[in-house]
Formats: structure tokens, sequence, C-alpha cells
């Protein structure tokens, strides 16, 4: 009997919740769809379901393999409407999670082109900044920025992103333009404070070694996007990601101090957890958003109002 097929019908009596409804879907006989079930419990060596006289249950087993399943024959769907249109056609429910700033500015403004595309995907978005655990809660797939930990993750890096020493043209008419790291002891530094991240400071290569800093100034807070506003209100210099301020930096707004000394760029990722086979709207989802942040125009282009697609072209 076709392995398939008892997994079709499986997933069939699962879903309508009994074998009189499977087979009058199908067009068959209840006994039929019957003999498919004992044969996958035999092939399996598990019971899948629990059948009475009133209803059917799945059980333990019968649960994850549903599961399992559903996800096999969607990926076949997908696969077989791809060469019968012609053309790419994915279908299902997308979960993506991202870091909140970065995901505002530089994952949300792609949805909406990502799911003009592929109007038979739906997608829901995670903008948190702890690190989600994507296995045990049920996502699809992450963007993270910075150096990966070692994980059982598969990753594909998206792009490169620094950290540069950025400030308004007034604030360094104002103070000067400091020439070396040791230079911004005498200047206004915006810095994160102690409560959170970037707990080693700000990073430098002197003379071929990278060097960690701890700038003091007047102003600190433990949100980043407060420290780029008041960057941008001219109160100091603050070390930023090129993801958020390269597009000012490209407009005139900022202007990036110290370049000489910045440190090796980190990556952007997609994360995903290890699957034999990835589902296809995973895959187009990745292949989309790299495309995107692999035009060399897309960082310095200014960032996407809310409800607005990012500019193109």
């Amino acid at each position: 009997m076709d392995r398939l097929k008892q997994i079709e019908t499986f997933a069939a009596v699962a879903t309508k919740g009994s074998l009189t409804a499977a087979a009058r879907a199908e067009g068959v006989a209840p006994a039929v769809i019957g003999r498919r079930i004992d044969a996958l419990e035999e092939r399996l060596g598990v019971k899948l379901l629990v059948r009475t006289t009133r209803k059917i249950s799945l059980t333990h087993e019968g649960s994850a393999f549903l599961e399992d399943g559903q996800r096999v024959l969607a990926d076949l769907a997908n696969a077989e409407a791809s060469v019968s249109a012609g053309g790419v056609k994915a279908s299902g429910h997308l979960r993506i999670t991202a870091p909140a700033g970065f995901g505002r500015r530089h994952v949300a403004p792609l949805v909406p082109g990502f799911i003009a595309q592929h109007p038979d995907v739906s997608l829901s978005l995670n903008l948190s900044d702890r690190v989600v655990d994507i296995v045990n809660e049920g996502y699809d797939c992450a963007v993270r920025v910075g150096d990966l930990p070692d994980s059982s993750l598969v990753s594909v890096r998206l792009a490169d992103n620094r950290r540069l020493c950025v400030a308004t043209p007034a604030y360094l008419k104002r103070a000067g333009t400091p020439k070396t790291p040791a230079e911004l002891s005498q200047h206004h530094c915006l810095t994160l404070s102690s409560d959170a991240s970037q707990t080693r400071g700000w990073a430098f290569v002197v003379d071929g070694e990278v060097t960690h800093l701890r700038p003091s100034g007047r102003l600190d807070c433990s949100d980043g996007q407060v420290l780029h506003d008041w960057c941008l209100g001219g109160l100091g210099i603050a070390w930023r990601s090129t993801w958020e301020v390269e597009s000012e930096i490209a407009a005139g707004r900022l202007v990036a101090v110290l370049e000489d000394f910045a440190a090796p760029p980190n990556g952007i990722y997609a994360v995903f957890p290890q699957r034999k086979h990835l589902p296809l709207r995973v895959r187009l989802w990745i292949d989309f958003i790299k495309h995107s942040y692999g035009d060399p125009g897309y960082w310095s282009r200014p960032a996407a109002a809310p409800g607005q697609e990012p500019q193109t072209g």
C-alpha cells in the first residue's frame, strides 16, 4: 500500500474526527479507510488512534506523527504546485522573529512585498530583544544581529553589520572631531546604561588589536533608539550599528568618525531549526530578505515609515 496514501488518510481521519467522514470525503467505504490506518500503525509499530463507537482520539504518538505528516503533505503540495503552475508557489503560515529595533526598520517593512509575491502565505512577526527559543516556541525563522552562539540551529549570513561612532555635523563643529579613540574622553558620549547589553563597551582596532573602551558622558540610556534620537539631536557621539545609521550618514544628518579604528564587522543572519526539508515558504522568505539586503543601495535608503513599503530602485 502506498505510504503517502496512508499518511493522507491518517491526516484526514484526525482532522475530520471519524473514519466515516474521511471515507465520505474520498468517496470510498469506511472499511477501506480502516485498513489503511491499520496498515500504517502496523508499519510504524505504534497506535496512532484510539477508536471507540463514539469518537476517535489521537494518542501521544499520533499527535506527534500528525504534525510531521501534515508538514510532509504541505511540502509535497508546494512542490507540485511550483511545477504545475510553472513557477514557485508557497502556502501555509510563516512564524518569524527579530530584534525589536532591527525588526521595525528592516524586517517589518519587507513583509508587505513578500506577502504580495506569495498571496497563499500568512505571516506572524514577533519583535523582541530577548533571544527567542525558536524550536520550543514554534518559530520557523529568526533574524539575528551579531555573533551567533554555537547551537544546533542553521544560519545563513544575510549581510555584514559594523558599529561606528557617529555624531551630527553641528556637534562636531561645536566640540571638534576626535582623531583617536582616546580622545573620546574629551567628548559627550551617549552610552547604554550598565543594566543593558554591550557590557564590554565600544570596540576599536588599535595597533592591530581589538580594544574595548567604556566612554563616559552626561547621558546614558538602556534603550538604543533613545541614544539614536539623542545623537540626532546633537547631544553627543554614539556608537551605533550601520543598519541603524547608514541612511542618515548618506543623507548628511550624521557623520561617521574614527572609521579608521572601526572593529571588524559582525553579521546579520537568518537562523532556523535544522531540518532535512525546509518548508518552501521559509526558503523563499530567507531568499527574499537576503536579496533585499544584498541590494547595494538598500542600507543607505531612508527608513520606511510605518505602513509604507521601503523605497526601491
